[in-house]
């Protein structure tokens, strides 16, 4: 219902005395209703919380969880925000997941980077399995790797994060192909050396370091499941 004070389309609100004819009113600037001085109200409010620090706590309950583990009541309970914030902050669960996955590459995964700027072959795959070693056993984090432990379980509901998750794991494969290929050409690798086979050799490790860490395996231990692995290293 309109107010009172509201304005019927096609009359004109009562305001009072009309100034004479000729003279101007004096109307503050500003003032509503005052032509090109009229104040725009705030576009949106302040989102009111840390988005970085919110994104960083949905992660974290990825890796523990995994996709499908994770409610969006864990997610909103860690991120400290309402379903409403989360979704206008990053939207649904699983648009969400790929920015916590994008997240996790460039932070806690950033190793595998780290391993490919390596000068030779070998010292690419002790840096890959030793930051296998490292990210999946922190102390003040979730065990395991995210890109693993978020697909183990994940059904048809989440079918396009799997999907994506073995795209992401594919990816990280690719990239340490190539790494050996370039390797192999300039003579750091042997003639006869297979650079799929070696890369897919150090993501298959890889991925079960993560998967025993998740299982309750201390960093020693798996320390020595790496050293284990590059013992068969090509010399």
């Amino acid at each position: 219902m309109e107010s009172e004070r509201e304005t019927r389309p096609g009359t004109r609100a009562d305001t009072g005395p009309k100034a004479p004819a000729g003279t101007r009113q004096d109307t503050p600037p500003g003032t509503p209703g005052t032509p090109g001085t009229q104040r725009k109200a705030p576009i949106g409010r302040p989102r009111g919380f840390d988005a970085d620090e919110a994104l960083e706590r949905a992660m974290r309950v990825f890796w523990e969880q995994g996709y499908e583990g994770a409610g969006l009541t864990d997610l909103t309970r860690a991120m400290g925000i309402t379903r409403t914030s989360m979704y206008a902050a990053f939207g649904n669960k699983e648009e969400l997941f790929h920015k916590a996955l994008r997240r996790y590459s460039e932070g806690p995964a950033s190793y595998v980077l780290r391993a490919l700027a390596e000068p030779t072959a070998r010292r690419v795959a002790e840096a890959f399995l030793g930051g296998a070693v490292r990210a999946t056993t922190q102390p003040d984090r979730p065990t395991g790797c995210l890109g693993v432990q978020a697909s183990l379980a994940a059904g048809d509901l989440g079918r396009t994060v799997r999907d994506a998750l073995a795209d992401w794991r594919n990816e990280g494969t690719a990239r340490l192909r190539e790494r050996f290929t370039r390797a192999r050409d300039e003579g750091d690798l042997p003639a006869d050396a297979d650079p799929a086979t070696l890369a897919r050799f150090l993501m298959t490790v890889g991925n079960g370091i993560a998967v025993q860490a998740a299982s309750g395996a201390s960093r020693e231990e798996l320390r020595l499941v790496a050293d284990t692995a590059l013992s068969t290293w090509p010399p």
